[in-house]
């Protein structure tokens, strides 16, 4: 057991850490796209979804959702390069993890992404992002600078409002009446949470695709992710006194850093690559240098302090439940002690779960117990690459060999051609 002498250490440096990387922003600075470009940042690292996808050769729309509780969520369609004439419906919603956004599935490129893959097998795809990254900081009465009670929602909240209103949108413009859906960790867990929490919206969707599905996160074997939860979840009220509410923006200090050490493929690997071993795991080779100098101008995308305190509970418990707001305020939001589980049983759609080997974040102990709870599991499937990890779902140079035929086969399942476009 760890002593308390450490236990306070490490809480102390997660509160330097998060002062340091959030409230020292640069937002102040002059530090502008063209000042980037001219001390060498790569072109990639520096566009938004639309202007990525247009380098390449694809086109994309964006559209705006409005959830029930105001928040205003960026949503984007990308094309494929070649599918005139060749489009499938119904649409596919390609949702992202945690601490990610939209650009994600872009960044490894139009050979490895996964946004790419899809849109050129002529799949309708629709790209979320989930509230509070830099895509989704908008609401019809709270501004995110001023108001903290934007920032009071977790995963909880975004299962609840975000991922129903994304499928409800894009099935209303498409005229659909299902879609597809493909999750990648948070977009996997939040998507459990609107099945077991909102009845009906399970059933839009013909079949659910888990990428390192989250749901509990009991036996995540991180050593710095857990430092990092558990110290938010400890700290999250002495935050707030301080005004942080929000936490790894596009912009902050920490985002900022890695952006400009990452620049370079000579400092890219070296320090940037470390440090995603060192938070999930090593897959020599995996990300290549590209991808890491991509990445990181898109990444850490912003989220909630409270978000993350939800995280760090997550790891104490052996269930996946709602966050724990303490008894007395569990009584009365919940009108229990303890907060209540999630009804994974009521995920009634056809689900395909692909887990890594080597993933430290989501452990294979945690995607198992999930997937024995899942009552339509069509096919869970371990990733080949024995040293597939948690990160590399999203940006693998080897996606297209390793996850890639998995996922088109189920979609291709559950799809049909339109005769035009």
């Amino acid at each position: 057991m760890a002593s308390k002498g450490n236990v306070m250490f490490n809480f102390l440096l997660v509160s330097v850490t998060i002062i340091v990387c959030n409230v020292l922003k640069l937002r102040f600075i002059p530090f502008n796209d063209e000042m980037k470009r001219s001390l060498g940042y790569p072109r990639d690292s520096l566009l938004n979804f639309t202007e990525l996808s247009e380098v390449y050769g694809y086109t994309s729309e964006e559209h705006a959702v409005l959830t029930e509780d105001g928040y205003i969520l960026t949503i984007f369609r990308i094309n494929g390069r070649n599918c005139a004439h060749k489009m499938k419906r119904p649409p596919v919603l390609l949702m992202h993890g945690l601490l990610q956004s939209s650009d994600a599935w872009l960044d490894a490129g139009p050979k490895a992404g996964l946004a790419y893959l899809l849109s050129d097998a002529c799949y309708d795809l629709w790209v979320g992002n989930q509230r509070g990254n830099y895509y989704s900081r908008r609401h019809t009465r709270l501004d995110p600078d001023k108001d903290p009670e934007f920032w009071q929602f977790s995963v909880d909240e975004i299962g609840f409002y975000d991922i129903p209103a994304t499928i409800e949108y894009v099935l209303n413009y498409t005229r659909e009446d299902k879609l597809n859906y493909v999750g990648y960790s948070q977009g996997a867990g939040t998507f459990f949470i609107m099945c077991s929490e909102r009845p009906g919206y399970c059933d839009k969707a013909n079949v659910f695709i888990g990428l390192a599905p989250a749901a509990r996160q009991t036996n995540t074997k991180s050593v710095p992710y857990k430092t990092f939860l558990e110290g938010v979840r400890y700290l999250e009220q002495a935050l707030a006194t301080t005004g942080l509410y929000e936490i790894f923006a596009k912009g902050s200090l920490s985002q900022e850093f890695y952006a400009f050490l990452c620049k370079s493929s000579g400092t890219s690997e070296v320090f940037c690559g470390t440090s995603v071993s060192l938070v999930d795991s090593f897959h020599p080779g995996s990300i290549n240098n590209e991808t890491l100098s991509a990445l990181f101008g898109h990444f850490p995308a912003g989220t909630s302090v409270h978000n993350i305190a939800r995280y760090g509970q997550s790891l104490k418990t052996s269930h996946f439940q709602k966050f724990d707001y303490g008894t007395a305020r569990n009584l009365e939001i919940y009108g229990t002690e303890q907060p209540p589980h999630y009804n994974l049983s009521a995920v009634t759609v056809p689900s395909v779960v692909l887990y890594g080997n080597n993933d430290h974040l989501v452990d294979t102990k945690d995607i198992l117990w999930l997937i024995k709870r899942l009552p339509k599991v069509l096919e869970n499937k371990r990733v080949a690459d024995p040293l597939w990890n948690h990160f590399d779902s999203a940006y693998s140079q080897y996606t297209k060999e390793m996850i890639f035929p998995t996922i088109n086969k189920y979609l291709l399942k559950y799809s049909r051609r339109l005769n035009k476009v």
